[in-house]
């Protein structure tokens, strides 16, 4: 009885695109992945077509009703006004986790560091990549970085869980806690609480700038790394790197309806058509998706021989070393190359095993009870003002008087400027106003809060952007300042 075909949507993409996309359905064919190959067109051309975000609506219904995506590199186009697929993709079908292993294969790949098998877990839904800026003067931009709790519990969840199954040691947090307080503060904190469930897993913490350091000089000291989505993104890449090329690095984007696999790398519109570009990263992302879609054997069998084909020095361009690699192929040369050795199993490298346990299935789903909902008291807002001096601010807020507030201190890109101004201090044109309540200790009203809001506009000062300044169960949900308690 033929077993039954899995269907899967795929996308042959921009530049370099369809050339390794071809190379990668050849391997799969000759090794009988039972798939039901849809094509979907999205991207450079789609764009063109008048849709800005590259992907038009029906294909979504396809990705949707298909176990996985299988996408190759696209192309942006410059300018305004196009956004980025990919992160429409992730955040649109909710894939909140990105895993990309970075492995090193020495000694026929150069690396510096021949003992790496390093997994970034990065989030995938949150953080900078929301995309919400704002322009708040001549002088000044906005981007809000943006945490959740429950977006926090998944992500972080799922290294343990992909660490348990696979049999990792370790899992480790990066993150900036010690200037980002609450924000990267709530990922450090959801991470010591999720960690003690697994008592069988190290863990660990590293500030990101010295973690980094030590990602790009030991590696082989991490297992597993989860991070928030804009140091994952940053440091898969210098993993991959590092481990010998980004070219051969895969990407898996789990979600807990859909998935889509890729390559990490770009579209590289200059070597399209040249027969040139490895195709390895797509590979290993169809891997993953072999894996994911419930074809560990076959992931298993596909892995291997591409090891046995690097292992042979059948190499493209971009791993190509005199001395090590033997012969130089180019991506279709290549795709034959590993489809010929699907029997052979690989002497040197270490020999790949896919579980049949699915660690991409629904991992990371489980959220902790919500905890019972703080008590929150408004006792103050910042109210953002476009201006050119401290001086001309202060002498416009003096119009604006009320009883139940309190002008606290004035601030520009972070550092307090009055009542006290050092006179090193650089300043912008957006000024930060702290009101807060002029009964200590006391609390404020929506209606209050309002009031003052609107006597700023009586006074035609120019506010740009407002912050309530909230506490919860007497716990302050913004920064202090300078001598603020």
């Amino acid at each position: 009885m033929a077993q039954e075909r899995i269907p899967i949507t795929v996308a042959e993409g921009d530049g370099i695109g369809p050339e390794i996309m071809q190379a990668v359905l050849h391997i799969l064919e000759a090794a009988k992945a039972p798939l039901d190959i849809i094509k979907v067109e999205i991207g450079e051309k789609v764009y063109h077509k008048g849709e800005p975000t590259g992907i038009e609506a029906k294909t979504w219904d396809i990705i949707r009703e298909t176990k996985a995506f299988l996408k190759a590199p696209i192309t942006t186009p410059q300018g305004g006004g196009f956004k980025s697929l990919n992160v429409t993709i992730r955040t649109t079908l909710g894939l909140y986790a990105n895993i990309r292993p970075c492995v090193s294969y020495a000694p026929f790949v150069q690396t510096k560091h021949p003992l790496m098998d390093v997994v970034i877990v990065r989030e995938n839904e949150e953080d900078l990549y929301t995309g919400i800026e704002y322009r708040q003067t001549q002088d000044t931009y906005q981007a809000l970085k943006v945490i959740t709790r429950p977006g926090c519990e998944k992500i972080v969840r799922y290294a343990f869980e992909y660490a348990k199954a696979n049999k990792r040691k370790k899992v480790t947090c990066f993150t900036k806690d010690n200037i980002l307080k609450l924000s990267d503060g709530l990922f450090h904190k959801i991470f010591d609480e999720i960690a003690q469930e697994y008592p069988s897993l190290e863990n660990e913490h590293w500030i990101i700038d010295i973690g980094a350091a030590k990602l790009a000089d030991t590696p082989e000291v991490f297992d597993v790394i989860v991070m928030p989505n804009l140091y994952g993104d940053i440091l898969s890449d210098v993993a991959a790197q590092i481990a010998g090329s980004v070219g051969l690095a895969g990407s898996a984007n789990i979600g807990q309806h859909c998935a889509m696999f890729e390559a990490i790398h770009g579209s590289a519109p200059r070597r399209a058509g040249k027969n040139m570009a490895n195709p390895s990263g797509l590979l290993m992302g169809a891997i993953l998706m072999l894996a994911h879609v419930g074809l560990p054997e076959i992931a298993t069998q596909v892995h291997n021989a591409w090891l046995v084909t690097l292992e042979e020095g059948i190499h493209t361009y971009d791993i190509f070393k005199e001395n090590v690699s033997k012969q130089l192929v180019g991506t279709k040369e290549f795709a034959h190359a590993v489809a010929e050795r699907l029997t052979i199993k690989p002497k040197v490298l270490k020999e790949t095993r896919y579980a049949a346990f699915n660690p991409f299935s629904k991992l990371g789903t489980k959220v902790h009870q919500k905890e019972k909902k703080p008590l929150k008291e408004i006792v103050g807002i910042d109210i953002f003002i476009d201006g050119e001096t401290v001086e001309q601010i202060e002498k416009q807020l003096k119009k604006v008087q009320d009883p139940d507030f309190k002008l606290s201190m004035i601030s520009n890109r972070g550092v307090r400027v009055w009542p006290v101004k050092m006179p090193e201090t650089i300043c912008s044109d957006s000024w930060r106003c702290r009101y807060i309540s002029s009964q200590k200790g006391g609390t404020l009203t929506h209606r209050q809060i309002a009031r003052l809001i609107q006597k700023m506009a009586d006074a035609d000062i120019d506010f740009v952007h407002t912050e309530q300044l909230c506490i919860f169960d007497k716990v302050p949900g913004y920064t202090l300042s300078q001598d603020e308690q």
